[in-house]
């Protein structure tokens, strides 16, 4: 049986991998997106986004994801609905090996994205959308002049609650700890915003509400005493989870786990490229998994003129 080769393989659809892919076929090169799920990945997840320019009012995650789809279809990128099981990336043409079988590429870009780390709740999933939130960046303006909580107690956590002390009634910062992990920067600027208030030693345990959250549920960490603090909303920043098990052994990463490409999106191996949320870098955001879509085919684009 033949074994199809594409110029571009992007493996993930989510917007850096469309993206990748429109810029492909834009640019004369054949590009297929390999996708498990529907088109947007995390942002499909996202009940409506606002910062993404060029829509005034705004727009529903699984509808740019699928307009993202067709835009990139339109002119000639194709997609799979596969699971990729192996990668070669160090071979030439490079192997994806899939759930509906085996694909050449003359180059491979990574758009994998990364997945909120969650509470581990069994209400958890049942709120999100409803109360629960994962991007303050994201979802703050929904939370307008309410009462809201952030659980964590890392950077993450610090830049969350600033952002939201700009648009909330009230902010808690709840850790299980009494200090917090993030920068030492980070603590005056929590310290002197006034409607930040901290909340030590406490873990949430559990969700409280029916059709939308309006509590937390905590527990004592040291003493084990339980109460309830009544909110709005839940931004929930204790890390995310980059999806990278599959280039774990080939690809370079950090210490949590990112690939490790800068703004080039250029990686260790030539001839593959790290977009979107799964790479290394300050800000995590459609608009930004946008921007290196293009440049990847940038350097895509090169590498086939000397290696084609």
């Amino acid at each position: 049986m033949d074994v199809k080769k594409y110029d571009v393989v992007v493996v993930g659809g989510g917007p850096g991998g469309y993206t990748a892919a429109l810029y492909a076929v834009r640019a004369g090169l054949s590009a297929l997106v390999i996708e498990k799920l529907s088109a947007g990945g995390q942002m499909a997840t996202t009940s409506w986004i606002d910062n993404y320019p060029g829509f005034d009012e705004g727009i529903d995650g699984f509808e740019l994801g699928q307009q993202m789809q067709r835009g990139a279809e339109r002119f000639g990128a194709q997609t799979l609905y596969a699971e990729v099981t192996q990668l070669f990336l160090n071979e030439q043409p490079k192997r994806i090996r899939t759930s509906e079988g085996e694909i050449l590429a003359g180059t491979v870009v990574i758009a994998t994205g990364a997945a909120p780390r969650k509470i581990g709740l069994p209400e958890e999933d049942a709120f999100q959308g409803r109360g629960v939130a994962y991007c303050a960046t994201c979802d703050g303006m929904f939370y307008r002049d309410k009462i809201v909580a952030v659980a964590g107690g890392g950077n993450s956590a610090a830049e969350d609650a600033l952002v939201l002390s700009k648009l909330c009634k009230k902010v808690y910062l709840v850790h299980r700890r009494d200090h917090l992990r993030a920068m030492k920067s980070y603590h005056t600027m929590l310290e002197q915003a006034e409607n930040i208030e901290f909340v030590w030693n406490q873990k949430i345990i559990g969700l409280v509400g029916e059709e939308k959250l309006r509590g937390l549920s905590l527990e004592d960490t040291q003493s084990g005493q339980q109460k309830e603090l009544s909110v709005d909303g839940l931004f929930v920043a204790i890390g995310r989870i980059p999806n990278t098990e599959l280039v774990r052994d080939q690809l370079n990463l950090d210490e949590q786990g990112y690939i490790l490409a800068d703004e080039t999106t250029r990686t260790n191996i030539p001839g593959v490229y790290a977009v979107g949320d799964v790479r290394t870098k300050p800000l995590r955001q459609v608009v930004t998994a946008v921007g290196d879509g293009a440049v990847a085919i940038k350097y895509a684009q090169e590498f086939l003129e000397n290696n084609g």
